[in-house]
């Protein structure tokens, strides 16, 4: 069985119609669709968990009380065995190190995914994957970016999509 992820973070959005047509395309089309933090709006929301055939997501700082009082800042799921572990770190600042978020997480995870810091990673540390798949929108001199998992028979493969190039 293979299993596709859509990972996108940080869209800053009032609208899920605001979202890049090919980022929306992409959760519609992965089997769950995980969105890491600053959503924003709750339409955002409503329209991500309508588009995706399975949709996760978690608050970030930038989103409104009622959105956080809502929606969890931690989420641990599993896919073919394979432990993802889900955040929005707002304590770390743009150079704190991805392995700060082991501390976040009360169990050994294969995949940490993450937002906040608006820069695209991919990093293997300690042999747990650190994906933070960037800043959903284009800006200045910064790329529109989002992930994509593949599990197939607890293989995993990741890559981050620019949608959009900031420049």
């Amino acid at each position: 069985m293979t299993t596709k992820i859509a990972v996108i973070s940080d869209t800053h959005c009032h609208e899920w119609e605001e979202v890049h047509p090919k980022m929306r395309d992409i959760v519609a089309e992965c089997d769950i669709a995980i969105h890491c933090g600053d959503i924003v709006r709750q339409p955002v929301v409503d329209g991500f968990l309508k588009s995706a055939q399975k949709g996760i997501i978690v608050h970030g700082n930038s989103d409104p009380v009622d959105l956080r009082e809502t929606l969890p800042y931690i989420e641990v799921i599993e896919v073919e065995q394979v432990k993802i572990g889900i955040t929005h770190p707002a304590w770390g600042g743009p150079e704190f190190p991805p392995s700060e978020l082991f501390k976040d997480f009360d169990e050994e995870l294969d995949i940490i995914l993450f937002g906040h810091t608006h820069e695209p990673l991919k990093e293997d540390i300690s042999g747990t994957l650190f994906i933070n798949p960037g800043q959903g929108y284009k800006s200045f001199m910064v790329d529109g970016t989002m992930a994509v998992i593949t599990i197939d028979s607890g293989i995993v493969e990741a890559e981050i999509l620019v949608i959009e190039p900031g420049r």
